[in-house]
């Protein structure tokens, strides 16, 4: 709606992940290094956490569009329904998955990595929002790289969760699951108002914005009430947009950012992280 008045070619804080988007700063650019590093150097397993909303799932986008064709990939997201893991795994890699005990079906998987391997292909399993597995699914996953021998990797897994993920690999009775991880990296939110500020730059840039759309006061304020959160700088991001599409302003200063807030606080169903620490600076 707002996007011709801004001169902007797309929506640039849309919630859904878009690796056209990924803002490099240091945090995301290392975070990226180590899945890539891990997918180079045929890892057992690679762990990246992170708070809610810090920008994990567009990473692994990313991964994927990056991934030589060699390396078959499995994308496994949906971690907490019913049925066994090995089931949701066999999926994941368009394996049928139906009808056979768990023996057979560990066969059936077996088979699969073999075939992959002696056709010059790697197997890659992804896991994303990985903290909702517990520890026995863990372990799971743990006997299935057992497949893995000195000659032959047969089978990668990249895991990618909530901070729950890394208090729970914490804990003692994982010591045997966290000898396999070769990299791992804990993403944290954006912990400065300039992070945020370029952050909120490079996705207008991305968006086609050929100028600043938002003051350095308003960047500040959404570093305040967002706490660094990417997810949360973009529903905030791209209301206040809205509001300045609709009052005809030419940018997005404090006053129009400070509306958005004052709103949501008076009608909106979730408040901000950082609403209180708003209210003091303001």
């Amino acid at each position: 709606m707002y996007e011709p008045f801004y001169s902007l070619l797309r929506k640039p804080f849309a919630l859904i992940p878009d690796p056209r988007f990924i803002y490099w700063g240091g945090p995301h650019s290392m975070a990226y290094a180590m899945l890539e590093y891990g997918i180079v150097n045929h890892a057992g397993f690679t762990v990246i956490t992170g708070e809610v909303g810090a920008g994990k799932t567009t990473l692994i986008q990313h991964l994927l569009d990056k991934l030589p064709g060699d390396i078959c990939v499995g994308l496994l997201s949906n971690t907490g329904g019913g049925g066994e893991l090995l089931e949701w795994v066999l999926m994941a890699f368009d394996q049928e998955f139906d009808g056979g005990s768990r023996v057979v079906l560990f066969k059936r998987f077996k088979d699969f990595l073999t075939r992959q391997y002696e056709l010059g292909r790697r197997t890659v399993l992804i896991v994303d929002e990985a903290q909702n597995l517990g520890a026995e699914a863990l372990e799971e996953l743990r006997m299935l790289t057992n497949v893995n021998s000195h000659a032959r990797e047969l089978l990668q897994i990249v895991l990618s969760g909530q901070p729950e993920l890394k208090e729970l690999l914490a804990s003692p009775s994982m010591k045997q699951f966290v000898q396999r991880v070769s990299s791992d990296f804990h993403l944290p939110y954006l912990s400065k108002p300039d992070e945020v500020a370029s952050y909120i730059d490079h996705r207008l840039r991305v968006a086609g914005a050929k100028r600043t759309l938002f003051t350095p006061e308003a960047s500040e304020m959404i570093f305040h009430a967002t706490q660094g959160t990417p997810r949360l700088i973009n529903l905030l991001c791209d209301t206040a947009l809205l509001y300045g599409y609709s009052t005809e302003a030419p940018e997005i200063g404090r006053e129009i950012v400070e509306r958005v807030l004052e709103d949501k606080r008076r009608f909106g169903v979730f408040p901000m992280p950082g609403e209180q620490k708003v209210r003091v600076a303001t």
